[in-house]
């Protein structure tokens, strides 16, 4: 019985050491999936017309009729877009009765600012 104790005592004490990561890998890795997010947001907004609706909700918030209105699209066509957004983050909805409202989440506000320093 002493043996097996031994040995195992030696198998705990020789057993190699998992290493941690280097606190720059994790930096990297951190900044990997920031990059992963942010290009992920960016596919959200790679088209007119929603970039037209990050620009008509950074006014404030809007029903979706108005959003069609103003787009001069039509309500389905509208309604893709601004599921789009809304699976993104950039928008969030808010229903009042049968209507829906739509306005700018935290990051569909930034990222108004962004779209609108490009287009001035």
């Amino acid at each position: 019985m002493a043996t097996t104790k031994t040995s195992t005592l030696k198998a705990v004490v020789t057993a190699p050491k998992v290493a941690a990561k280097p606190k720059g890998a994790k930096e990297a890795e951190l900044r990997i999936q920031q990059v992963r997010r942010a290009s992920i947001l960016l596919k959200h907004v790679s088209d007119p017309t929603r970039l037209q609706v990050i620009l008509i909700l950074a006014e404030g918030e809007r029903h979706v009729g108005a959003l069609c209105d103003q787009l001069s699209q039509s309500q389905p066509a509208v309604s893709h877009h601004l599921a789009l957004l809304r699976h993104g983050g950039v928008i969030a909805p808010r229903r009042a009765g049968k209507n829906n409202f739509y306005s700018l989440t935290d990051i569909g506000t930034e990222l108004a600012k962004v779209v609108q320093g490009l287009v001035s």
